[in-house]
């Protein structure tokens, strides 16, 4: 049994932050009845069609969920909205600010009728406060967050180029849920869950925040290296292919000048012989590198690295993680149902083996329509009218 089975889950979701929660409920056995807009539905589904014709953004995030298609404005809507409040535990919504209350389903309105009910509101800003309506979309997000002003190069600030702030803010409405429906078994009574994509991001920012207390200097922009240690970052080898490796303490230094570079006189090296010394003294110590990578394939540096146990990756880009044999030894892939047929898809990292996850189909644009109406007691002939309606 799936620790999630016989929780109901509905969600007014679109985009990622709010659809990553609820899949990830999904995984774990709950039921995820997503309302989309008739004929448009979650406007992710438009994103790209690079996943055999979907959107690559909603084949990853909509897995396992069934799609009702309801015009949540209609004079219909709120009728059925209510009967699947009856029986639902959890209430997720990343609609505009405000948007929810004005449909009546804000935890105010919705605790006295449904006091079992926890209510998980996600947005950019929070319920409150000064930014509380202003748009937030992921990059901007980044900016506010200060997360720009230390990635990049030099004066170039870069993105992250995944997600990242609405990954935190479903990561954080996933966890509290998790919490709430423990907490809902001991007392009986939901609660309301307020994410905000800012505050999720910035507790992922609390490093750099420490590190510049006080009016300290921020971290520099250090691209793919590391701000304040060395080496830490990608080198070239002589295949042209990059390797990533990282150096933690004086031990390593010394088994890295030893059996990497072969130049074991390095370690002792004014120049070189504190991390402070070699960060200071980065260019000298980047040409001696190069010049010993330059004469190697990545997998020949990687093996000196290993055999030094220095920490290391290869760089890898999309098509080399498809095939990651590490991902394929432990058997992480499996297949999924989708409008466009079978698909790849990653079992959901860190699921107890007492359990398998639910891996179920991602669904088409209103595909559960008929047999969730069905199910409340609308018969064939009613939701022909919902549909010339245009209310489903």
């Amino acid at each position: 049994m799936r620790p999630l089975e016989g929780i109901t889950v509905i969600t007014l979701e679109h985009a990622i932050a709010a659809p990553f929660c609820t899949r990830q409920l999904a995984d774990l056995g709950a039921r995820v009845i997503k309302i989309e807009r008739p004929g448009v539905g979650d406007f992710a589904r438009a994103y790209d069609s690079r996943a055999r014709g979907l959107a690559s953004h909603f084949v990853w995030t909509n897995r396992s969920k069934e799609s009702l298609t309801l015009d949540v404005k209609h004079e219909a809507a709120d009728a059925i909205l209510h009967q699947l409040l009856e029986d639902a535990d959890v209430l997720v919504q990343n609609l505009a600010p405000g948007a929810a209350a004005r449909l009546g389903l804000s935890y105010e309105a919705l605790h006295e009728r449904y006091p079992r009910l926890v209510v998980c509101d996600i947005s950019g800003y929070g319920a409150d406060g000064p930014y509380r309506d202003k748009k937030a979309y992921d990059l901007l997000i980044q900016s506010e967050a200060g997360f720009l002003s230390i990635t990049g190069s030099g004066d170039d600030p870069a993105k992250a180029g995944c997600s990242i702030a609405d990954i935190a803010a479903g990561m954080y409405a996933y966890t509290n849920i998790l919490a709430a429906l423990i907490q809902r078994g001991k007392t009986g009574t939901g609660c309301r869950i307020d994410v905000s994509m800012l505050e999720a991001l910035t507790e992922w920012m609390s490093y750099p925040l420490y590190y510049a207390m006080d009016g300290a200097t921020p971290p520099p922009r250090a691209g793919a290296a590391h701000a304040t240690i060395y080496p830490y970052g990608p080198f070239p080898a002589g295949d042209g292919k990059t390797v990533m490796l990282g150096l933690q303490n004086e031990r390593e230094w010394v088994q890295f000048c030893d059996k990497v570079l072969l130049q074991p006189a390095l370690a002792t090296d004014p120049r070189f012989a504190s991390n402070a010394a070699r960060n200071a003294n980065r260019s000298d110590l980047r040409a001696l590198i190069d010049g010993v990578f330059s004469q190697l394939t990545a997998d020949q540096v990687i093996e000196r690295l290993d055999a030094a146990q220095i920490a290391n990756a290869h760089l890898n880009d999309m098509h080399d993680l498809w095939q990651h044999a590490q991902l394929k030894a432990r058997e992480r892939w499996v297949e999924v149902g989708t409008p466009s047929g079978p698909m790849p898809a990653l079992l959901p990292p860190g699921v107890p083996a007492s359990f398998e996850p639910r891996m179920d189909d991602v669904p088409a644009l209103g595909q559960h329509t008929e047999a969730i109406l069905g199910a409340l007691g609308y018969g064939a002939e009613a939701v022909a009218e919902l549909r010339a309606a245009k209310a489903v």
